[in-house]
């Protein structure tokens, strides 16, 4: 993911800030607890494509 995009992507739910997760190709939102798919190197910022978050899921 490239640094420069990651800093000008906002969660399009709560306008805060998003941490990219390696391992699961995906843009976390901590405030909106949604993870935004990476699909061939393009974030799919919709929150309708979106994953809710498990209250158990560790956010890093």
């Amino acid at each position: 993911m490239d640094t420069k995009l990651l800093q000008i992507l906002v969660c399009p739910v709560t306008k805060g800030p998003l941490i990219f997760n390696k391992a699961k190709n995906e843009l976390i939102s901590k405030s909106a607890r949604l993870a935004y798919p990476i699909k061939d190197g393009i974030p799919v910022m919709l929150e309708d494509e979106a994953r809710q978050l498990a209250d158990d899921e560790n956010i890093e």
